[in-house]
């Protein structure tokens, strides 16, 4: 939309009064605004962006304002961040409410997208199996997506890399060093990538993501690599890039600050590597992707680390 058909409005009685007026069609705002009282049945549809994110007592918070509501998100990405402490359930999303056990919605509760126009298929194979239950697709033409040059990952898919070392908690020197290796092998001279049109481009940092569980790690990380993409899970939920490494950091599940719950979070685990159009670059520890597993939790969290390695390149 050509920016002279936006307006921004700072003060919410204007924004509630350019609504009654018809001098807006449409009207972008936080929970805070459409929550109001005043503003109940105030528009035909309230669309609720990122409702995989939003909690459901935002959100009906939220529904009186519309005469209609739809949700968009996607309840397999991260979700809401928390502050404080809140009772137990009390931060789960509207789309996780709705569709309950499942991982995507059911036809008779709404629409799911099928198509991902970011990843090659060899990513979106594992992607799908694992958190969308066999249901997403490329879009044609993603499998052009490649990395061309002399490396050991020419091509695209899934890669692990396995370094061995003990005692780390939130870095890891050994995987520091692997990882800034690898970025000077992707972007030596005479890298490229071909993207899903068929066009081919150099392989720069800027079509590199680096993530990492913990700020620790990402904070070393930006020392060695400056100007790189460096961040954790949060940073880059939304972005894409032709080759994602990410860094596990810990040793084993025992050294993992915040414990294995939040080192193999799913939902972590599905952005991280889903940013990835042509390769994604998994390093780890050897005993994250074998772990002792002691409740159905964890064997539910290994599963997917246990599942990439099969579906994976050993370099």
């Amino acid at each position: 939309m050509p920016a002279a058909y936006i307006r921004k409005i700072d003060d919410n009685d204007e924004a509630l009064h350019a609504l009654q007026t018809g001098d807006v069609n449409v009207l972008g705002a936080t929970p805070w605004l459409w929550s109001r009282e005043d503003l109940q049945n105030s528009v035909h549809i309230l669309f609720v962006d990122e409702a995989g994110q939003m909690s459901v007592a935002n959100v009906l918070a939220c529904a009186p304002a519309g005469r209609s509501v739809v949700l968009l998100g996607d309840p397999q990405q991260l979700e809401q961040p928390q502050k404080g402490s809140h009772p137990e359930g009390s931060d789960i999303s509207a789309l996780s409410h709705l569709i309950g056990a499942r991982s995507t919605i059911s036809e008779d509760q709404g629409l799911f997208l099928a198509e991902t126009r970011r990843l090659h298929p060899a990513i979106c194979r594992f992607t799908s199996e694992l958190f969308y239950e066999g249901r997403l697709v490329s879009l044609p033409g993603l499998e052009r997506q490649a990395i061309q040059g002399p490396t050991p990952f020419t091509g695209a898919g899934l890669w692990f890399v396995p370094v061995a070392h003990q005692g780390n908690r939130s870095h890891s020197e050994e995987e520091i060093e692997r990882v800034t290796g690898i970025v000077e092998l992707l972007t030596q001279p005479g890298m490229t990538w071909t993207d899903g049109k068929g066009q081919q481009h150099p392989l720069t940092r800027d079509e590199i993501l680096i993530v990492a569980p913990y700020n620790d790690q990402v904070n070393r990380l930006i020392q060695l690599l400056p100007g790189a993409k460096i961040g954790t899970v949060d940073r880059f939920q939304g972005q894409q890039a032709a080759v994602v490494i990410y860094s596990m950091t810990t040793s084993t599940p025992e050294d993992a600050p915040r414990g294995m719950e939040f080192l193999y979070n799913l939902n972590r685990f599905n952005v991280a590597t889903s940013r990835a159009r042509c390769a994604c670059i998994v390093i780890g520890s050897p005993p994250l992707f074998s772990p002792e597993c002691h409740t159905p939790r964890q064997m539910e969290l290994a599963n997917v680390l246990c599942r990439y390695v099969e579906m994976s390149q050993v370099v």
